[in-house]
């Protein structure tokens, strides 16, 4: 078990160390600038993409994850931030054209640049990790489907955050958020 614990430890060690910072910045420009955040993925990428949202919201967004039946239209100055680590999702494409055809900006989190999806995007943060498909160009892993996407996306997404809520007063910040926690714990 260790050894397996390890392993994936290092998969994904490495697979950070090959993130763009640019366009990790570029993404949390884009967070700051919106008026609404609005967050997509499909499964697991979908459950990362929340825990995501819920962090935004944390730090003081406002933020919307599409599907959610409190989810209002989406409109101009506001971000969609879809993940795919494809790139060529179906429901995100027909969601990220929707959001462009509205005004709003669309931001990408996938492992391929050269996809339909970021063909339209105003930004894309490229996680060069493997997904179930297991392209040529993806690394090797031992673990099953996208579980190495999933994983860099959600400490990717997570680094995003600390950046784009930095301040100088750390202990203030920590406190904003944990009154914006949830207290039916």
């Amino acid at each position: 078990m260790k050894s397996i614990i390890d392993t994936v430890a290092e998969e994904i060690s490495t697979v950070l160390s090959n993130i763009d910072e640019d366009e990790a910045l570029n993404l949390s420009t884009h967070i700051k600038e919106a008026k609404r955040v609005f967050v997509y993925g499909e499964g697991r990428s979908g459950l990362m993409g929340k825990a995501f949202a819920m962090r935004l919201m944390h730090g003081g967004f406002q933020v919307y994850v599409i599907g959610e039946t409190i989810t209002p239209s989406i409109e101009e100055d506001d971000l969609l931030i879809a993940i795919s680590g494809s790139g060529s999702t179906g429901a995100i494409l027909q969601f990220s054209s929707k959001a462009k055809e509205s005004g709003a900006k669309v931001f990408l989190v996938t492992t391929n640049k050269e996809s339909g999806i970021a063909s339209i995007c105003n930004g894309v943060l490229i996680i060069p990790a493997a997904t179930k498909y297991r392209r040529k160009n993806e690394p090797s892993t031992i673990q099953p489907l996208g579980n190495q996407f999933d994983q860099s996306v959600h400490l990717v997404l997570d680094a995003i955050i600390i950046v784009t809520l930095q301040k100088d007063d750390h202990d203030s910040a920590y406190e904003e958020m944990t009154k914006r926690h949830t207290n039916f714990e």
